[in-house]
């Protein structure tokens, strides 16, 4: 991600023919989405239905986000960054939420038309493709090879910590953009002739980002800052003489996204439902060190034994990032051994490491099944145990930043895989006179800047030009197919009960009415978040799945928790599927309370199978409304109390 690969030749990239330059990023695109289609074919066999199994409370989630999202456009504006749509009367913020509002807002016209599921599998398709094609994009302009830059852009669009964030985690998955922020900070850094220009485009990416996600934009600004500092030292002379444009273009970089993003920010950050914290317990989620070199299920290559040895992350599946396998670590320290005076290697080689120790949380664990909660009464403090209680940062996750370490792992690969061809054909070491600019550029640094900065290549006995090639693609398979992912297994989507879109038709509600719907959502149990979003009725949910404030603002999921009443109902909907202790039966006074505090307009039940159900609330609201498939609907006028 740093800078020119040394090509075979000075001029071999204006060797190209015009025609193989400018169909090459096509084609190269064209084959990360059949990729990408192939891996997600089972999605795409029934579209509006199928979900990747695992993780169903998450999908859910991000189905009603698009649905929200796509009734906001529909209606003529842009959607509420504080909104009672969910947990109603308090609400949820969408700034401190994964809501990939960027996306949605885009994946309108798809959510509308076919329903939110097919939005979500697009997006996951689009996420894998357009990840690869944004490193290889990357990886040509800083002057890698075609056949180099096709790997690592395969490397880092589907790679393991893309395919498990796959499993509900969107926001994450579609990684398109850190590339290109990483590029755009160092093409400033590295002394662009158009600070202001090259600025603006790094706002853009930046405010984009903030509404795709904000915790990858933590990540891609962290790797950004390891690989400018690692310049930085390599070459300290030519600091100096860089430093003034790098300010002037990241200023520009702060307006633009101040101009952009600001209103976003200023919500999340002094909004009503602003928080502080994590979720999420501290140092939890990590990666053992077994689990870079340990395979799970999701991998074509994996035995039984290591998959069972995956299975038991208590993590689970969605934050299983960390694997690269040891062939590609091997290759990968060869790598930085061999070529460290090339200054690209050298800068990917820290980037890389540094990122893999952080992603071991802030005390290490070795054993892929360990207990992270175990370790933190002593042991070993890493760097990352520094920054875990620093506000902002502090909601991030250890574990998530394998996505931007394979990305400079991959960058890392690129740039060895042609400076060990060159290596292995040229027979002295000769000084090349490629700069670090970018080649898309068209312009040259000063020349006191690019003497200081370019890398040199050593070469060793010279092979002939087909050996070289077959030695250097067979060692890079060997280092990559245990990154090959398979086909990412299908589940259903909950189901519309029989009889949703009826009951909600036929009980007349305005606009955002607020419904109670049993079972109610929770984060563990958040099945009316997906019948709200298939069925696309406009009304406000009680309950919902989401991060919020609790009383004092700390972070917490699902905000302040829910009262009794919420639990009894969807104990007595569980049934026997219910695994905890029974919550108690609410008083008459606590049922009153709850429903004064609610003030629902309607309450819809997916009752008509459970009698239990039925019972209670027909005891505390009366006969329903209306009886349709298995739905029972209440219209009150008031808030009701009752035993």
């Amino acid at each position: 991600m740093t800078s020119a690969v040394l090509p075979a030749e000075p001029d071999a990239a204006a060797s190209e023919s015009g025609t193989r330059r400018s169909l090459a990023p096509a084609v190269v695109c064209a084959a990360y989405l059949a990729v990408a289609v192939l891996l997600t074919w089972r999605l795409w066999a029934n579209p509006s239905t199928a979900t990747v199994a695992g993780n169903p409370p998450d999908h859910a989630q991000f189905a009603w986000f698009l649905r929200y999202e796509a009734t906001a456009i529909t209606h003529g504006r842009l959607p509420a960054l504080v909104t009672t749509a969910m947990n109603a009367p308090r609400g949820i913020s969408m700034m401190w939420n994964t809501t990939v509002l960027l996306p949605g807002i885009l994946l309108t016209p798809v959510t509308v038309l076919a329903g939110p599921q097919v939005s979500l599998n697009l997006l996951l398709t689009l996420g894998f493709a357009g990840s690869a094609a944004s490193m290889y994009y990357v990886l040509r302009r800083y002057r890698a090879s075609l056949p180099a830059a096709v790997i690592g852009g395969a490397v880092y669009g589907f790679s393991p910590a893309l395919t498990h964030s796959a499993m509900g985690h969107y926001q994450l998955q579609f990684a398109v953009l850190p590339p290109l922020i990483v590029d755009a900070v160092l093409r400033l850094c590295l002394g662009s002739s158009r600070p202001v220009r090259a600025g603006i485009w790094l706002g853009v990416l930046v405010a984009a980002q903030i509404f795709v996600g904000e915790e990858m934009l933590f990540e891609a600004g962290l790797t950004a800052l390891l690989l400018v500092a690692a310049l930085a030292l390599s070459r300290p002379k030519a600091v100096s003489a860089l430093l003034r444009p790098a300010a002037l273009g990241l200023a520009t970089a702060v307006a633009v996204t101040a101009v952009l993003a600001g209103w976003g920010l200023w919500s999340q950050f002094t909004g009503s439902l602003t928080q502080h914290g994590t979720a999420f317990y501290v140092d939890f989620y990590k990666n053992p060190v077994a689990g870079f070199v340990t395979p799970d299920a999701q991998q074509l290559l994996h035995t039984g034994s290591s998959a069972a040895a995956a299975a038991r992350y208590p993590g689970l599946a969605p934050e299983y990032h960390g694997y690269l396998g040891i062939p590609l670590i091997v290759v990968l320290i060869f790598i930085a051994v061999a070529f460290w005076r090339s200054l690209p290697v050298r800068a990917a080689a820290v980037a890389t490491a540094a990122l893999l120790l952080l992603s071991v949380g802030g005390h290490p664990l070795l054993s892929v099944a360990a207990n992270p909660l175990a370790q933190h009464a002593g042991g070993l403090l890493l760097p990352w145990g520094l920054l875990e209680h620093v506000p902002v940062v502090s909601a991030g996750l250890a574990d998530r930043l394998s996505i931007v370490a394979d990305g400079a792992a991959a960058a890392m690969l690129a740039f060895g895989i042609d400076l060990a061809m060159q290596w292995l054909r040229r027979p002295a070491p000769r000084r090349s006179g490629t700069a670090i600019v970018p080649a898309a550029t068209g312009t040259a640094m000063p020349a006191a800047t690019r003497a200081a900065i370019e890398p040199a290549a050593t070469g060793t006995a010279a092979l002939r030009p087909s050996r070289a090639a077959m030695l250097v693609a067979a060692v890079t398979a060997v280092a990559v197919l245990p990154l090959v992912p398979r086909p990412l297994a299908a589940a259903p989507a909950v189901p519309l009960p029989a009889g949703w879109s009826t009951t909600l038709g036929a009980l007349r509600l305005p606009a955002g009415a607020r419904v109670l719907v049993v079972p109610v959502p929770t984060a563990v149990l958040d099945d009316a978040l997906r019948w709200q979003a298939d069925g696309g009725r406009q009304v406000s949910l009680i309950g919902g799945y989401f991060e919020g404030p609790d009383s004092t603002g700390r972070a917490f999921i699902d905000g302040q928790g829910f009262p009794d009443l919420a639990w009894y109902l969807n104990y007595l909907w569980l049934g026997r599927s219910w695994t905890a202790p029974a919550p108690p039966r609410p008083s008459p006074q606590d049922v009153a309370d709850t429903l004064g505090y609610w003030q629902p307009q309607a309450v819809v039940a997916d009752a008509g199978a459970r009698p239990a159900l039925a019972q209670y609330l027909e005891t505390m609201l009366g006969r329903p409304t209306i009886r349709y498939g298995s739905m029972l609907g209440w219209r009150l006028a008031a808030p009701r109390s009752g035993s």
